[in-house]
């Protein structure tokens, strides 16, 4: 079976595609990343030497996130899912952050306006202010994620560890998600936590 796994929702575009057990990943760090996902999608399916026709399964992330961009991550993976008539299964961002970063971590997005999305052991999922997230968590915990990176001098100063820039938890992993999508499957919509930065004008 081939199968893609796709998140947009942080500060990059994760993107693989799994053929005979085998990960082919791309990872794009660069401002507007999330435009770059089908461009990445069709990078990693001919590296697999598959075809958009031979995609059988496809999960994708659902936020929290950025607006913008996690829309963007959700139309491409229900565009090839229609297109290919592959199975879509959606799941939690910050789920596959911590599945890829290990027990004990904290997935952490940047949420904008000065906060941030976090969940981690006893943290449901929630937009925290970075200075009230890091006086909730012991220090030693691992935080990772665009939030961490974002944020890393407040959560640093409580003695919460952030790992390197380059450091591959950062991102939501394939693996990560597409394990998360098929152990708890979610529909494939937008999760925000709080209500989005651009409202719809009312008219007088």
């Amino acid at each position: 079976m081939v199968a893609i796994a796709l998140d947009t929702a942080t500060g990059l575009a994760s993107v693989g595609v799994l053929r005979g057990g085998v990960w082919h990943v791309r990872v794009r760090r660069e401002p507007l990343a999330a435009q770059t996902a089908l461009a990445l999608v069709d990078e990693a399916l001919a590296e697999a030497g598959a075809v958009p026709a031979d995609v059988r399964r496809i999960a994708v992330g659902c936020g929290p996130g950025s607006f913008t961009a996690l829309r963007i991550g959700l139309a491409t993976a229900r565009g090839l899912a229609a297109a290919v008539g592959a199975d879509l299964l959606g799941a939690s961002t910050l789920g596959a952050l911590r599945e890829g970063a290990g027990d004990g971590a904290v997935a952490v997005v940047d949420a904008r306006r000065g906060e941030v999305f976090a969940e981690g052991p006893g943290l449901a999922a929630q937009a925290l202010a970075p200075a009230e997230l890091a006086a909730r968590l012991a220090p030693g915990t691992i935080a990772v994620g665009d939030g961490a990176l974002a944020w890393r001098e407040p959560l640093e100063a409580f003695g919460v560890v952030v790992p390197p820039a380059d450091d591959p938890r950062h991102a939501p992993g394939p693996a990560a998600l597409l394990a998360g999508a098929e152990r708890a499957p979610v529909a494939a919509t937008p999760v925000y936590l709080r209500a989005p930065d651009a409202v719809p004008a009312v008219s007088r």
